[in-house]
């Protein structure tokens, strides 16, 4: 028998017939709704989570592709795509910003990204308490300017009418509003879209510290560990528009 909270040694999930996850981990995959048939792009994609909750969505129809930078990191992601019976994705092993700069040169472009990018992690404080001794103002500020880069990579492979997932699982507003509010002065073929979720999502800020952020990034969602339960997370739809 297995005790409480030891679901990942169970004979089902070694089988691949479900993938343990935190609810607000879910969430971006929610909103981005991957169909079958899409060409699909999971520019940051290990452990797999919402790479495998994708291939569902799309029925193990269609492309996706699945890019990590780290090689542990995509051993791990191999593992839980075959795991989960995962048959129409193909696996990367290269930057970001590089990826998508090589993606654009073949012409390819996708339906839906999902940029769930890395960050400073201040979401998961409840769940992995040394992030508050490893965290500083320094990483936020270095994290931010990854991000930017990152989806700005992402949009250059998106077709018109295509949709972009950002998100992070941190409270800092440098990693969040302020890489929309970025990306929504610097590309006028990009919209940020309102989001439903099952959930309670405050709106984004529009004004942290001495800056001023568009007032269309209200329509990002942040949602809180004492709202949900859950842990922290920021998610942002947005949409090419021409």
């Amino acid at each position: 028998d297995l005790a409480p909270g030891e679901l990942g040694r169970s004979l089902e999930h070694l089988l691949g017939y479900y993938y343990i996850q935190e609810i607000a981990s879910m969430l971006p995959v929610l909103v981005l709704e991957p169909k079958p048939n899409q060409i699909v792009l999971d520019l940051c994609a290990s452990p797999g989570s919402k790479t495998t909750q994708i291939a569902s969505k799309m029925r193990n129809t269609g492309t996706i592709i699945a890019n990590e930078i780290n090689l542990k990191r995509i051993i791990i992601l191999a593992s839980n795509m075959e795991r989960c019976g995962v048959a129409n994705s193909i696996i990367t092993k290269k930057e970001g910003t590089a990826i998508c700069s090589r993606l654009k040169k073949e012409e390819l472009e996708f339906d839906k990204i999902l940029v769930d990018a890395p960050c400073s992690g201040e979401g998961t404080l409840r769940s992995s308490p040394k992030t508050s001794i490893i965290w500083n103002i320094n990483t936020v500020r270095q994290m931010s300017k990854i991000q930017k880069n990152l989806l700005s990579s992402a949009i250059e492979v998106l077709k018109k009418d295509g949709e972009i997932i950002y998100s992070t699982c941190t409270h800092a507003p440098e990693e969040n509003e302020e890489v929309i509010d970025f990306i929504l002065k610097k590309f006028d073929n990009m919209k940020i879209e309102s989001i439903n979720l099952p959930v309670k999502c405050r709106p984004g800020i529009i004004k942290w510290g001495n800056k001023d952020y568009s007032e269309d990034v209200e329509k990002s969602c942040r949602i809180y560990p004492q709202d949900n339960n859950t842990e922290g997370f920021f998610i942002a739809k947005l949409r090419r528009v021409k």
